[in-house]
């Protein structure tokens, strides 16, 4: 099969392995302008595999070019496949993976002619501002980040160096973003959090939230996530902290560096959550509570109180037929009599 060449483009085997820092068998220049599974990769692609034994016949099988493989393994190179031996195979897919996306975040720096930014606003010459989107009075974006089309960034925001804001986020006024961060489209940072006072016959008093949200670096928010800001002091998420796509963060919640949450996770007001913490998708904290560091909480997980030790939690009924567990659901009301 024919290989890359330089015109190609792509990147050489030598450049990713002492990138990674792995050990590499074969043709170091040989190059890679895509990564594809094992099944569809070709001879100009790189792809890799975690578990040698259980992806047998799939690594016997493929045509990439450039393979990511585990170091205990053993493998040896061919004269059509270059190896990159590493302890970590999946981290440096993560980190291959970043090289052959950084095209999907270039911009060419400027301020397009649609958009409107505010004369007491600061733009770094190298940023870019897409198209219909507005920056208020006193923000300031930072260099070589990127605020997309139709995105708001408010009234004294501050956005950080290399951060991307993908189109239609919403940045309202006093948040602060820090530096290399990713928000994806839809996402309302700076809304007012939940807070009303019971009037009795009248319903209820608006509460004025009169803080803000600090995001620390480093930070990927997904599409359609919500992160209000505090009543009277910040709402603040920490540093390398991932939020998947519609989670919705209530006021004055504090979560602490590198944790992980997924999907349709509900964060009540004024909740603490640790460092390195991992969260299921669709879990429910209660508001007013802690969880320490290094917890794992997993899916339809519901915390009604606080968390002092490191481990694993779950609750909720796994799925199961009907009939079972309609036949388990009688039993459990006769219990109750």
């Amino acid at each position: 099969m024919p290989q890359c060449s330089e015109t190609d483009g792509g990147y050489s085997a030598r450049e990713l392995a002492e990138a990674l820092g792995g050990q590499l068998t074969g043709d170091d220049q040989r190059r890679f302008t895509g990564l594809r599974p094992l099944a569809t990769a070709g001879p100009c692609d790189l792809s890799f595999v975690t578990d040698v034994g259980r992806h047998a016949e799939a690594l016997a099988a493929s045509a990439a070019g450039v393979i990511l493989v585990p170091e205990a393994a053993g493998l040896k190179s061919t004269a059509s496949r270059t190896l990159i031996h590493l302890d970590d195979v999946y981290l440096g897919y993560a980190r291959a993976s970043q090289w052959l996306g950084r095209p999907r975040r270039a911009r060419a720096a400027g301020v397009h002619p649609g958009a409107f930014v505010d004369p007491e606003s600061s733009v770094a010459p190298d940023a870019f501002v897409g198209p219909g989107a507005v920056i208020g009075a006193g923000a300031t974006v930072g260099p070589q980040s990127v605020v997309g089309a139709h995105c708001v960034v408010g009234e004294g925001v501050m956005v950080g160096a290399d951060t991307f804001l993908h189109p239609r986020v919403t940045l309202l006024e006093g948040v602060a973003v820090g530096d290399r961060c990713i928000l994806h489209s839809g996402c309302v940072i700076g809304a007012d959090g939940f807070g009303f006072a019971p009037a009795g016959e009248q319903g209820w008093e608006k509460i004025e939230q009169l803080g803000h949200v600090v995001i620390g670096s480093d930070v990927e928010i997904g599409a359609n996530t919500t992160i209000d800001r505090g009543a009277l002091r910040a709402t603040r998420i920490g540093r390398g902290v991932k939020i998947d796509n519609l989670v919705h963060v209530a006021h004055n919640v504090e979560i602490g560096d590198h944790t992980a949450i997924a999907g349709c996770v509900g964060i009540a007001g004024s909740a603490r959550i640790g460092a390195h913490c991992a969260i299921g998708g669709g879990a429910g904290i209660l508001g007013h509570l802690s969880i320490v560091d290094h917890v794992t909480i997993h899916a339809m997980t519901l915390v009604t109180r606080s968390i002092t030790r490191p481990g694993h939690y779950a609750s909720g009924v796994p799925h199961q037929e009907a009939r079972l567990w309609n036949r388990m659901l009688a039993r459990l009301r006769r219990l109750a009599r």
